[in-house]
Formats: structure tokens, sequence, C-alpha cells
């Protein structure tokens, strides 16, 4: 759909998954139950930060900052995976297709300076622990955590202001279940060389050098992990850091295998395949992670939710 004048895209398509009946069936329920149980996880451990005073340090704190990301990032993209199992199609508005981008890259950006802030906190604790209550004190994390915020909203800001002023005058078919950067760009009848520019640097800025920022804390850590002369100190040692360490991983891998490839990705389906891997089970995935290796948190969620139900109070860790 265009406007009146003829001259610009007012409505994309965007192109689902092209799949059998049944199988739609199926996949849908399967990524209903992952965005409820990602849903019921990360309110979990927002509620048992906030609500258990053990839990108010900056390594904690980060923590809830980032399963309250994940809550709404999963509510931004989830949503329309769902419905890209249901139809073969689904129509969406200039206005909406720009918001839906806004967040998207706001909320991934955030994320990536995000993990950063807590690969730092994770080297002053371990690298710097007799000094780290001076360099970390509560109002530095408030400060981290809130710059985190800001420069994800804003670098997003930045991109979007170069994308909403170019003229979308071709075909208006996304081959994606969600509006993202590369497919828009390939759909504009204006110069992109600016915007191209914009977004390029902008992703150097934050995803390279939050990801620089995290390998150089890492390979202070495990430098100064080797020095420790036990292995019960070593493994103490490792053990605060292992969780933060595998969430990194995983996020950066599937994210720089998605936006460092030829652009020319976007032409095939499997690639929304790829994306549900950052999408939404990297989501899934990290509060288990965290969890699963971290006591304190099981003890606090314990305490905070399980407790109250008496049929969960024998279950041993």
């Amino acid at each position: 759909m265009r406007n009146l004048s003829g001259d610009h895209i007012v409505e994309f398509v965007l192109v689902d998954f092209p799949t059998s009946p049944p199988l739609q069936l199926l996949l849908f329920s399967l990524f209903l139950v992952i965005f409820l149980l990602t849903l019921l996880e990360n309110a979990f451990i927002v509620f048992t930060v906030w609500l258990t005073p053990s839990l108010h340090r900056p390594m904690y704190f980060f923590l809830g900052h980032l399963s309250f990301l994940e809550l709404w990032y999963i509510n931004v993209t989830v949503p329309r995976l769902l419905g890209a199992f249901l139809t073969q199609e689904h129509r969406v508005s200039y206005v909406g297709c720009m918001t839906q981008l806004y967040f998207f890259i706001a909320l991934a950006c955030t994320e990536c300076v995000l993990l950063a802030v807590m690969a730092y906190d994770r080297y002053l604790a371990i690298c710097e622990p007799l000094h780290y209550p001076s360099l970390m004190p509560f109002s530095m994390a408030t400060r981290l955590a809130a710059s985190s915020w800001g420069s994800g909203f804003f670098s997003s800001m930045m991109k979007l202001l170069f994308i909403s002023r170019m003229s979308y005058c071709g075909s208006n078919i996304i081959n994606h279940f969600f509006c993202d950067i590369s497919p828009l760009l390939n759909l504009t009848c204006s110069n992109k060389e600016q915007a191209e520019l914009v977004d390029f640097l902008l992703a150097l800025v934050m995803i390279l050098l939050p990801l620089l920022a995290v390998v150089s804390s890492y390979a202070a850590i495990i430098a100064t992990i080797l020095r420790i002369p036990t292995a019960q100190g070593r493994h103490k040692a490792f053990s605060t850091c292992a969780s933060h360490l595998v969430v990194v991983v995983i996020y950066y891998s599937s994210t720089l295998f998605t936006y460092a490839r030829p652009r020319a990705m976007y032409t095939f389906n499997h690639n929304k395949v790829i994306s549900v891997l950052y999408t939404v089970i990297v989501p899934f995935v990290n509060p288990a992670i965290y969890c699963l290796r971290n006591k304190e948190v099981k003890d606090a969620l314990r305490k905070t939710v399980l407790d109250r139900c008496p049929y969960f109070r024998d279950i041993p860790d």
C-alpha cells in the first residue's frame, strides 16, 4: 500500500514461516510455552532480587536489570513470532514498523552494554577484591545501569533518525517475521550510504566496544584465577563469573553470527530461524543459567516464592 500520491509505502508485508498447518500449530504451541516460561523465569528473578535484602548488591542489581530488559525484549519480539506461525504474511503500518524497530534496536544495544558492565563488575570483584566496595558502590552500579539503558535508547534513536528519513517506494515485502534494519535498507529507493554508515558506526560502538570490554575483563579474570595456588580457590573464583560468561558467549555468538554476515543472507528463509536464537532462545536460557549456577539466587528464589507453596518445600537443590 502507498499513499495517495503513490510515491511512498505506508504499509509493509512481513512474510512469515512457509510451513504446513500441522507444523505451524506445533511450532506455535512450542514457542507459546517457551514465551510463558521466559516471562515466568525473568519475572521471578526481578522480584527475587527486589524482595531479598541479601541480593541488594551490584552483581544481582545488574542481574535484575538484565531480567527486566529481557521481559521487555520478548514482549516486543515473541508475539510477532507467534503470529508468524498462524499466518503466511502479516501487514504492519510504516509507523508500526519503525516503532518495532526502535525498541528492538534499543533493547539489543542496551543488553550489549549491560553485559559489558556485568563483566567489569566481575573483574573488580575477582581482580580487586579488597577495593571492590569502594570501586563499585551501589551508587556507581546505579549510574552504570542507567548509562546502559541511556546509551541503548540513544543509539537506537540515532539509527532510526536516518532510516525513517529515507523513502520506500519499491517493493513493500520484508522476508522476515519482524522489522529489522538490513531488510528495510534493501527496500529503500533513497541513497542509503549515509544510513548504512551510521548503522555501521553505531554497531561498532554498541557491539564491538562492549565485546572488547568483555574480552579484556575476562582475560584479566582468567590471568588472576590461574595465579590462585589452590584448586578450590580457583573453582570458587571462577564460579562467581561462570554463569555470566556462558550468557555472554551465547548472546554475542548469535548476534555476531546474524549481523556480521553478508547482506544477501536476508533473501533466504532459513535466516528467520537464526533470528529465533537471539530473540527467543537466549532470553529463555539466561535465567536458567544464572539460577542453576548460583546458589544464592536459588536459595533466595526458594525463600521468596517456593516456600509459600507447601508442595515445593521438600524439593532438594
